[in-house]
């Protein structure tokens, strides 16, 4: 589905014709270019443009099919790029992400989107309102779709801190996280990281060759030169937002390791409880089994004070085992 398609000259928004062709050509001539905003196009849908706009079938076959990981790749007539968006749900304390695949080439720009998070509606308004930035062309665009990537990337990372102190407390509260959900919650919260993980971490070397750092930027095609320190300003924000993933998933392995020695040493205190008393248990047990049995001679049977006696011995003996399991912390 074509959700835009508009002309810009100068930095501003033209009325131009709706036709691919007549558009793409109009734009050139004027020394403008076209950006066309395609979401979740079918097959037919996306031949129109790949014919117009000559895409390279591989990159075309990519943003059909979606399921791509963040990537740069230079083809003769055009660039293809892929960045993965992402959402975080309030509701239901998960990440979730879409794609958008960008095509750049000479005089347009082809954008993709998958998925029903980061719509670029915004990132289209906001470059209408600064001409001077949309005036560098092409590359502007891809500028303005990376920099909102990667800046709710750093809402993203600041939600998932708050749910990580959240989890932290359960787990360190008195009870030491003694809910049965608490370890599936940490390993959750974990498969959260990782897909947060996904789509930030192989962002990193297009966003370098984007803003010209290493052997390999300076050879980037259809990017304009003065745009590569808008680039590297996005690559610094990446590399706080990678450093942070890094330190949630250090963080959330710790936590899960606490909580699972945690279990452990609960279940080690149980067990000595469970020990103490069933050793308190098997004195009396053991005395009256004795004293159960039907034999005919047998001593202390016939004497008076034998059942007071007995009584009084079973209760010295569990006060004394008391004080020695309380005493060495098994009670």
């Amino acid at each position: 589905m074509i959700v835009d398609c508009a002309v810009y000259r100068d930095g501003h928004r033209a009325q131009g014709p709706q036709d691919f062709s007549d558009a793409l050509a109009e734009a050139r001539a004027a020394g403008g270019f076209v950006w066309i905003g395609l979401h979740e196009p079918s097959e037919n849908e996306f031949d129109h443009v790949t014919r117009e706009f000559a895409l390279h079938p591989l990159a075309v076959e990519d943003a059909l099919k979606a399921h791509q990981r963040p990537k740069l790749e230079v083809y003769d007539d055009s660039l293809f790029l892929v960045f993965k968006p992402v959402v975080y749900e309030p509701e239901s304390d998960s990440v979730s992400s879409g794609e958008v695949m960008v095509f750049l080439g000479d005089g347009f720009v082809v954008s993709v989107r998958h998925g029903e998070g980061a719509p670029l509606a915004a990132v289209r308004q906001r470059l209408e309102q600064e001409p001077e930035l949309l005036a560098k062309g092409p590359t502007a665009v891809v500028y303005a779709i990376a920099d909102a990537t990667v800046d709710h990337y750093l809402d993203v990372a600041t939600e998932l801190q708050t749910d990580l102190e959240e989890l932290e407390t359960e787990v360190f509260s008195p009870d030491g996280g003694g809910s049965r959900n608490t370890a599936s919650r940490i390993y959750r919260f974990k498969r959260q990281v990782l897909e947060f993980r996904r789509a930030t971490g192989p962002l990193g070397p297009p966003l370098t060759r984007l803003a010209g750092v290493g052997a390999s930027g300076p050879g980037v095609p259809f990017v304009n030169e003065k745009a590569r320190p808008f680039f590297r300003d996005v690559n610094d924000h990446l590399t706080r937002v990678n450093d942070s993933v890094e330190g949630l998933d250090r963080l959330v392995t710790d936590i899960l390791s606490a909580h699972l020695a945690q279990m452990s040493v609960r279940q080690n205190d149980d067990m000595r409880k469970i020990s103490a008393w069933a050793a308190m248990a098997a004195v009396p047990t053991m005395i009256a089994g004795i004293y159960g049995m039907n034999f005919e001679h047998m001593p202390e049977l016939r004497w008076v004070w034998s059942y007071p006696a007995v009584i009084a011995l079973m209760v010295v003996l569990e006060v004394l085992l008391y004080r020695l399991f309380k005493r060495r912390g098994w009670l």
